[in-house]
């Protein structure tokens, strides 16, 4: 008993002094792993991220903020889908058949492109390079404004597949008009077709029940684009925000538009919301489909192949198109760079309508100049948005377009969601991408590229009814602003790379 006495009093004096030891060094050692873990976190940043910017503002709240700056900067700093996205595509084979209409090379481009239009040649060259896709002759786009056009041609085209159906979207109701879908997509599935539905996980939340539940109660595939696992929504951006519908793979709808019916005007909607969608026909629905193939993959792993999903395209039209793809991974900035570029190639005219109007430096500097050359710019944006703090922000750098060089317009209610984009009423540019930060850095974006007079000046038309209906934005208006609002817009303009 005495030896076992003096054992455990041997232990208890050893733990005392270990315990000692343990608090003498644990400042030094907590000092260490702080030091250590803002080292880690900042050497991250400067390799890894490509805004000075962005960069400067990570390394400021890493440090000033111990410990929790880190965390902080794992959460919401790490591009998280950029390694697991190239690693599906590296496996990724799709199956196709010899096109019907051959992609044409810069240099055929050039040729058949009319002569006074010879000045987008560059342009054709720069979107080559930049979309890593061809351009493609031989189609036809329509135009859909709002969803009482829209979404009976969808659901036609839906109830008249015979192969496949492949429909991705960010917001998916289930209200009236969803349901209508929802139906159409299970007969289809009911008749043998082949039916793939993609929606955002974020997006999805937007109405109750979702409708992924809804579609895998009646058997059809569906997956959620980046589910959340342990938190509702793991991230505020990085959302796939396209919206593909394609039937057969041969007809195409793209554009702006979700499925809601506050979409559908003639219902008269609690919140009506102008937008406009577009039928693509012609051999760029392979395009189309690869994008849907390729975001279902990451999302389930599944590969699309075959004639089913691929099958050889007649030629349909006159239109030269090649589809655009952006996102947080390998396809950044494309479309950034492919509308700078359509900036600098406008001689004549350039024509933005978007809902969501917060350019980057870049393209902010690239239209002023455009205007200085005597193009003219007109931009135009809702009166009154959906978003408050976007419209904020709006307010604070549209001060910088009204000084006399571009024309800024504000349409009246409904809602205008809209995506487009006229240069030179010869070349457009429509999707699903807003003229913001969130679409062209931070989510996964479609849009379309088309060399067509008679598609640019519709568009152009389109534009022009906003800007009737619409008044000017002056200077002297914004100025007007309180001293309160015009701090509250500068705020909220600070926080536009993430909003």
């Amino acid at each position: 008993m005495a030896e076992a006495s003096v054992f455990w009093q041997d232990v208890r004096d050893w733990t005392r002094d270990a315990m000692q030891m343990l608090a003498d060094v644990w400042p030094y050692l907590s000092s260490a792993f702080v030091l250590g873990l803002a080292l880690v976190a900042s050497a991250h940043a400067i390799l890894h991220k490509r805004d000075a910017t962005a960069t400067l503002g990570w390394v400021g709240v890493i440090w000033m903020v111990p410990i929790a700056g880190a965390l902080l900067y794992a959460s919401f700093g790490i591009n998280r889908i950029r390694r697991r996205a190239a690693m599906l595509r590296r496996g990724r084979r799709l199956f196709y058949l010899p096109s019907l209409a051959e992609p044409l090379t810069p240099k055929e481009v050039q040729e058949f492109l009319p002569e006074e239009d010879s000045h987008l040649a560059e342009l054709a060259r720069l979107g080559e390079t930049v979309a890593g896709r061809p351009l493609l002759p031989a189609n036809r786009i329509t135009s859909l404004v709002d969803g009482d056009v829209a979404y009976p041609a969808m659901i036609e085209a839906i109830e008249q597949a015979t192969q496949s159906v492949t429909l991705a979207t960010y917001i998916f109701d289930t209200d009236a008009w969803g349901l209508r879908f929802v139906d159409a997509l299970e007969a289809a599935k009911d008749r043998g077709v082949e039916v793939r539905v993609l929606v955002d996980d974020a997006g999805k939340r937007y109405a109750r029940p979702h409708v992924d539940t809804l579609l895998e109660r009646r058997g059809v595939p569906c997956a959620s684009f980046m589910p959340a696992r342990l938190i509702r929504m793991p991230y505020l951006n990085l959302r796939n925000h396209r919206k593909i519908l394609v039937i057969d793979g041969r007809l195409a709808f793209m554009g702006g538009m979700n499925i809601r019916g506050d979409c559908v005007l003639g219902d008269r909607p609690k919140h009506p919301t102008h937008d406009t969608h577009f039928r693509v026909e012609g051999p760029v629905v392979r395009q189309v489909q690869e994008v849907f193939a390729e975001d279902w993959q990451f999302a389930t792993r599944e590969s699309l192949e075959g004639t089913v999903f691929f099958p050889e395209i007649e030629p349909a039209g006159e239109t030269l198109c090649r589809v655009f793809t952006d996102g947080p991974d390998i396809d950044m900035d494309k479309i950034r760079w492919i509308m700078a570029g359509a900036i600098n190639s406008a001689e004549r005219s350039i024509r933005i309508v978007t809902p969501y109007f917060l350019p980057d430096r870049s393209l902010e500097t690239a239209l002023e100049v455009a205007a200085l050359r005597g193009v003219e710019v007109d931009i135009v944006v809702p009166e009154h948005g959906n978003l408050a703090i976007i419209r904020w922000a709006m307010n604070a750098q549209l001060s910088i377009f009204t000084r006399g060089h571009c024309r800024v317009w504000v349409s009246p209610a409904p809602f205008d969601h809209s995506k487009l984009m006229v240069v030179d009423q010869r070349w457009s540019f429509v999707g699903s991408a807003n003229w913001d930060p969130r679409s062209l850095r931070l989510n996964f974006e479609v849009n379309l590229e088309c060399f067509s007079h008679e598609l640019a000046r519709e568009i152009d038309g389109l534009v022009e009814e906003r800007i009737l209906g619409a008044r000017e934005l002056s200077r002297a208006e914004l100025d007007r602003r309180s001293l309160a609002r015009r701090l509250r817009d500068g705020i909220a303009r600070l926080f536009s790379p993430y909003l």
